[in-house]
This record gives structure tokens, C-alpha cells and sequence, in this order.
């Protein structure tokens, strides 16, 4: 077991990111350890800081959420100092991400953001990921701030219809205008 506290929230955050083949949200991780009482907000933001900071873990913000993935660097150290997690925590943070997987994989899978372009108009970036892999990207060009918000915040439940539209629509042999 580790004497230094900091040191453990660290190789905890990555332990937990090598487990899964997708980036987790600080809303995840922080689920983890404020639920399980490992430490409190202010700590865990510390050590994910220190991590990014040292080139352990690699972050992503998107619409209001911030996404973490480890870095080769990161699975490096944690293959050398991982075995210094205590048995019973790594049970607890398998038991975990077994428990919450799908739910944690969901969250993540639906990707939206939207950015002013240079012609003053938004555009709106959605997207539908399986681990790292993207299954489909949409970029869509909007004239407001406002109707930028209202998409994005509309892709988490219209983003399976919209996905088998385009599936359905691209691989039929039907072309539009020809009779049915």
C-alpha cells in the first residue's frame, strides 16, 4: 500500500482509465471516488491536473463536459508502480466500472459540440463513437448560438434515429425520385 495519498488517487485515476476502451468523464471518475469516499472533488481535480500535467493522461472538453484518456506514458507507469494499489481497492474500482460499464460507454458514445466558424455562423459537431472508433460524424452549419445549444443538446436523444436514417438512406439501392 502507498504512504502518499496523492500518489494513490494517481495510479487509481489510471488504473481506471486503462480498464475501459473509452475516455471517462470527470463526472465519472468523480462519481467513483466521492461515492466511495476515496477523497473529496478538490483532491481528485488536483491529482487529474497533475496527471495531465505530467503526460500521464490526455484531456478533451467538449459542451460542457471534460473527457480523460490514459497516454502511453501513463500505461507505462502504471504497468511499473500499478501493483502498489492494495488487492481490495482494485476489487472496488473493478466491481465499479463491471457495475456502471454500459451506462459509463453511453454517456461517452454521443459526442456534441459546436464552435463559431469564420463565417460568423456555428457549427454544430455530432458524433456516435464504439470505444475510440467513430461510427458516424455530422458537421452542420447554424446561424445562431441559440439553435447550436438546442442541437447539441437534442443528440443524445435523437442521435439512434438520426444514425439508422443515414445507415438506411446510404445502403439502399433505392434512388430518390425513382418509383418505389
Amino acid at each position: 500500500m502507498l504512504s502518499e495519498p496523492m500518489t494513490l488517487y494517481k495510479l487509481m485515476n489510471l488504473y481506471m482509465l486503462k480498464q475501459v476502451n473509452f475516455p471517462l468523464t470527470n463526472a465519472q471518475l468523480s462519481g467513483f471516488f466521492l461515492d466511495r469516499e476515496y477523497t473529496t472533488y478538490f483532491t481528485l481535480q488536483q491529482a487529474l491536473n497533475e496527471l495531465l500535467e505530467a503526460g500521464l493522461i490526455k484531456m478533451q472538453t467538449l459542451h460542457n463536459s471534460t473527457r480523460y484518456e490514459i497516454t502511453r506514458e501513463g500505461e507505462e507507469t502504471l504497468e511499473f508502480f500499478g501493483k502498489k494499489i492494495s488487492p481490495a481497492i482494485v476489487e472496488d474500482m473493478d466491481e465499479y466500472l463491471k457495475e456502471n460499464r454500459f451506462r459509463m460507454r453511453n454517456e461517452v458514445g454521443l459526442v456534441s459540440d459546436f464552435y463559431k466558424s469564420t463565417n460568423q455562423d456555428y457549427i454544430v459537431h455530432c458524433e456516435v463513437r464504439e470505444g475510440k472508433n467513430v461510427l458516424v460524424g455530422i458537421d452542420v452549419s447554424v446561424p445562431d448560438k441559440e439553435q447550436a445549444e438546442l442541437m447539441c443538446s437534442h443528440w443524445r436523444d435523437r442521435s439512434q434515429e438520426i444514425y439508422a436514417y443515414i445507415m438506411k438512406s446510404l445502403m439502399s439501392d433505392k434512388s430518390p425520385g425513382k418509383g418505389k
